[in-house]
């Protein structure tokens, strides 16, 4: 263990990275800026073609980096899961999504401990970064990885360290947030420390892999919970005709006690629709119910429902149906500026619309083609936002406030306009053709 420590210092140890999407790309990205040899692994063929000849596919990864560390040889990507052998650190970023009935699938974790089992050496660091319940390093992954023969704590480290990417975010990077760390007993928890050290700005240090899964579960049933309450409040003042958005700017005015979350057309990202199931799953173990999450999470799934509702009022107020109506959908991703459209919200919108006999149309700068997801298959491409197009829908819907949006060119040529995400207004823009949702 002391000559893996001093290995990590001098920069010798080589880190290999399985999954390289929005988590993994990131932390590869950190460690090479800090002399590290990464080896990136996953299945998608497609993206490891793409870092091996020096292309990124995320918007704020630019490919001029990527092909630097190529031709550096700093910097591979494989589908070949033996070469694991080759490498000191395996950092586990894979997808923790839920099943058909909101149960955890760690299918793509366990699949790739089963694979990281079989390629375990003396001296391997393993530490799994993808959310999760608490009790999954060592209730589910200890026992998989010590069929090898090897134990862990000795022959070699196992912990986890959360994520806490947040892509577009301009204030805090991948560095520069502080990571949790965790290792099963005191020597791994060192090891870890010692390589997160390396990359970021500071480290958390904490007792054990279930306080660091927790913590992760913690911070976004929080925002969960926070947003599903302004969620609530934008449907309760809407009927009041009091505008939530303005509620939320005046309350925001107070120096303490008080943390501004706002409404939407329903949560998107990775982790916050996702990780709160994990925990009221786990705590049916302790035969504990879990209402706060639970009713979140029923009133932030409505969201999608309620803007559906405003858009066929408005539309009848403007002497139109739904069924036939041509509508166009601003914004598929699920926050502004970015390239991400997992569990998006304007996804379900489109969904419902579509249900709802309206032929839809979407526009999104970054995201150009809507591939295929595991809840839907729409086959969908961009189109043009120009004034005869913006002028050719019945209403345009705003799901997601790109910056890049002309506003001033959306509002004089939209026939109608329903608003998820109070963005006319924050620009100044008012008038009666404008429906907030």
């Amino acid at each position: 263990m002391d000559d893996l420590i001093e290995k990590i210092k001098n920069r010798e140890a080589k880190v290999g990275i399985i999954g390289l999407g929005y988590v993994g790309l990131p932390l590869a990205r950190e460690f090479l800026n800090q002399g590290f040899t990464v080896v990136g692994f996953d299945i998608d063929e497609k993206k490891v073609d793409k870092i091996n000849r020096g292309l990124s596919y995320i918007k704020h990864i630019p490919s001029d980096f990527i092909g630097k560390f190529v031709n550096q040889g700093k910097l591979e990507a494989t589908t070949n899961f033996t070469r694991l052998k080759e490498v000191d650190a395996i950092l586990i970023c894979v997808p923790t999504p839920l099943g058909e009935h909101m149960e955890p699938d760690l299918s793509y974790v366990l699949s790739t401990t089963e694979t990281i089992s079989r390629n375990l050496r003396k001296g391997h660091i393993v530490v799994l970064e993808s959310t999760t319940y608490p009790g999954t390093t060592e209730e589910e992954m200890l026992p998989i990885l010590e069929r090898s023969g090897l134990k862990a704590g000795e022959d070699f480290c196992l912990g986890y360290s959360p994520e806490r990417e947040d892509p577009g975010n301009k204030k805090f990077t991948t560095r520069t947030i502080p990571k949790v760390v965790s290792g099963i007993n005191e020597k791994c928890l060192e090891v870890i420390k010692t390589l997160y050290d390396q990359i970021v700005e500071t480290t958390v240090p904490v007792s054990s892999p279930r306080v660091a899964e927790s913590t992760k579960l913690l911070e976004n049933i929080y925002r969960a919970i926070n947003i599903a309450l302004v969620n609530e409040l934008k449907m309760i003042f809407d009927r009041m005709g009091i505008d939530v958005w303005e509620v939320i700017e005046a309350a925001k005015t107070k120096p303490f006690g008080f943390q501004a979350f706002y409404p939407g057309p329903g949560l998107g990202g990775h982790c916050i629709p996702i990780d709160p199931f994990y925990l009221t799953w786990k705590s049916k173990e302790y035969d504990l119910p879990t209402k706060f999450i639970e009713l979140a999470g029923e009133i932030n799934t409505f969201m999608p429902y309620f803007v559906i509702e405003k858009t066929i009022k408005a539309l009848n107020a403007h002497g139109k149906s739904i069924k036939g109506a041509k509508i166009l959908v601003l914004g598929v991703a699920y926050k502004p500026d970015v390239d991400d459209m997992r569990e998006s919200p304007s996804l379900k919108v489109i969904d419902l619309l579509k249900k709802e006999g309206a032929e839809v149309d979407y526009n999104d700068p970054y995201i150009p083609e809507i591939p295929e997801t595991r809840k839907y298959k729409f086959k969908m491409k961009s189109v043009e936002l120009t004034p005869e197009n913006l002028k050719s829908y019945d209403a345009v819907l705003i799901t997601t406030d790109h910056s890049v949006y002309d506003y001033e060119t959306i509002e004089k040529y939209a026939n109608l306009i329903i608003d998820t995400r109070n963005a006319l207004k924050k620009r100044g823009i008012i008038n009666g053709k404008i429906v907030k949702a």
